[in-house]
């Protein structure tokens, strides 16, 4: 019993805590396990953690009582992770009292839609056409694409696409409209026998003036390997590329216009696959033509090398007679890209160009006779997908070949990196051969006509391998001497490596060329120089009777 006094001078009032008849000494214990269990109590209340965790559109709380990480909690919480799904704090973190963990749950899939690709309208200068003349040559279509986007969704909110991937289902063809030029823009130019080329990958001709130039074919797929016409210019052979299944097996085959004088339809040639053909001299009909095949990585074919004799009804383009005449070979050195053929004008004598030497075919027997060339020198290594051959041009008398040859260095360049590029005359005999003209550049392409000849002169001979490289076109008599630049004149910039292919006048008295992608030409004793077209899509001159 305990007694406790209310008041001042008041008497104790009993007050009762526990069972008076209990023996002390329990009642002491009891009071003592009292106090202990308060103060576990409050040490337990201290050490729980109230973690909220918002998942899956809603939001609750946890109490944790050991502190564990975030991705434990997830664990004990029943939330299972997706593999693109986002936790935040990361899941290494450990938790601590107040924490918000959220789940954000993230898919991606992958969505594709076809689209349209606009076809383009290429409008096309064409020389055949009145002025202001407007003519569809090709019509044409919208090509299909197939764009894949990546969509990304979280808590099944779609984020804005991103595009992964583009297919080509169809690829767009082009409109073709071909244009004619403005009444009085060229002056007329008379034109000697007949002169043809290409524009814009087709074949043209003219023939008296060139005010009567015409096309002869439409399609735009002329590869221009093979561009020649025959000695009285009334047939054109000419080698067409191929598109579509046909690639797969071969990527150009020959044709023949006939008759360029009248509007005869080309007609297909038994060849293809074809790197060099040119009209046999003094025989009626005969093609000669080096072939190879299809093959992966630049250039894209592989040379065989070798040579046929065609002999052809030109009436149909049926083949009547084949024989080969070179075998097939590996061309020596750079020997995929093909060997080069030039015939004399007699059509006795046949040359042949590698990329270190030249020499003459043995028509009998079909050898090369590649050990004892008429000319041989360091091979020049072009550092591309290309070699380079050199062009050959016979004299009038088919006794003297003239070509380009690679010349030693210059400084301390190693031989193969020699810019220097000489002209040469060699005699078929072998007796001798001459630099006729010393650093004249890679393109010079040299060709004699009667006494004279013409070729292109780098203006810068460092820099006469590059495709911008500039050269003046020269007229020098046969031995090089008295050497004049006739075109273009002084402060104009230079012929580029397309006017390579420059082609003398039947009488010698004037050469056509390209300039600025248009056909001209330049009487060579008045100076007197012509622009003969305006599309700026010309190319590989040919001039025959």
């Amino acid at each position: 019993m305990i007694s406790i006094l209310h008041g001042h001078g008041s008497s104790p009032m009993p007050v009762c805590l526990y069972r008076c008849d209990y023996p002390m000494k329990h009642h002491i214990f009891t009071l003592v396990l009292l106090l202990s269990l308060t103060a576990c109590s409050q040490d337990a209340s201290e050490d729980t953690f109230v973690v909220s965790l918002v998942a899956d559109g809603r939001e609750r709380a946890y109490q944790q009582e050991t502190p564990i990480t975030v991705g434990e909690f997830l664990r004990q919480s029943n939330i299972e992770l997706g593999a693109l799904d986002e936790v935040n704090p990361p899941e290494f973190s450990q938790i601590t009292d107040g924490m918000r963990v959220t789940v954000v749950r993230v898919t991606e899939t992958t969505e594709c839609e076809q689209q349209e690709i606009a076809r383009r309208v290429r409008r096309i200068l064409n020389e055949g056409l009145s002025p202001g003349e407007e003519r569809l040559g090709q019509g044409g279509q919208n090509g299909i694409e197939e764009i894949c986007y990546r969509v990304l969704t979280r808590d099944g909110q779609s984020e804005n696409p991103i595009p992964v991937s583009r297919t080509l289902i169809t690829a767009p063809q082009d409109e073709v409209v071909y244009v004619g030029p403005a009444a009085g823009e060229l002056d007329p130019v008379p034109i000697e026998g007949t002169l043809a080329y290409i524009s814009n990958g087709n074949a043209w001709i003219m023939r008296e003036s060139s005010t009567t130039k015409r096309i002869l074919t439409q399609n735009g797929d002329l590869d221009a390997r093979v561009f020649t016409l025959s000695p009285d210019g009334r047939q054109l052979l000419f080698s067409r590329e191929t598109s579509g299944s046909d690639r797969d097996t071969f990527f150009n085959r020959l044709w023949l216009i006939n008759d360029t004088i009248t509007d005869t339809e080309p007609l297909s040639l038994l060849p293809e696959n074809v790197l060099y053909a040119d009209w046999v001299p003094n025989q009626s009909n005969a093609i000669s033509y080096s072939t190879g095949e299809i093959a992966s990585g630049a250039p894209g074919w592989n040379a065989f090398n070798d040579l046929w004799i065609l002999r052809i009804d030109s009436a149909s383009g049926t083949s009547l007679d084949l024989d080969q005449l070179v075998e097939r070979s590996t061309g020596g050195l750079y020997g995929w890209w093909g060997t080069h053929f030039s015939w004399s004008p007699d059509g006795t004598r046949l040359a042949w160009a590698w990329a270190d030497r030249v020499g003459l075919v043995d028509l009998t027997t079909g050898e090369l006779g590649e050990e004892n060339p008429l000319l041989s020198y360091e091979v020049f290594n072009t550092n591309g997908p290309w070699s380079w051959r050199a062009d050959m041009s016979w004299s009038s008398d088919s006794n003297l070949l003239l070509t380009t040859t690679h010349g030693d260095p210059i400084g301390s360049e190693p031989p193969q990196a020699s810019p220097a590029f000489h002209v040469t005359a060699a005699d078929i005999g072998g007796t001798f051969n001459a630099d006729v003209v010393l650093n004249a550049g890679i393109w010079s392409a040299p060709k004699f006509a009667g006494e004279r000849m013409a070729y292109l002169r780098a203006r810068d001979l460092s820099n006469s391998i590059s495709e911008t490289a500039e050269y003046d076109l020269i007229i020098a008599d046969r031995d090089g001497s008295n050497a004049e630049i006739i075109f273009p004149d002084v402060g104009l910039p230079g012929l580029t490596r397309n006017a390579i292919t420059f082609t003398w006048s039947p009488d010698s008295d004037e050469i056509a060329f390209i300039y600025d992608g248009n056909l001209w030409v330049i009487d060579v004793t008045s100076r007197i120089s012509h622009q003969l077209t305006l599309d700026g899509g010309a190319s590989k001159p040919v001039w025959t009777e």
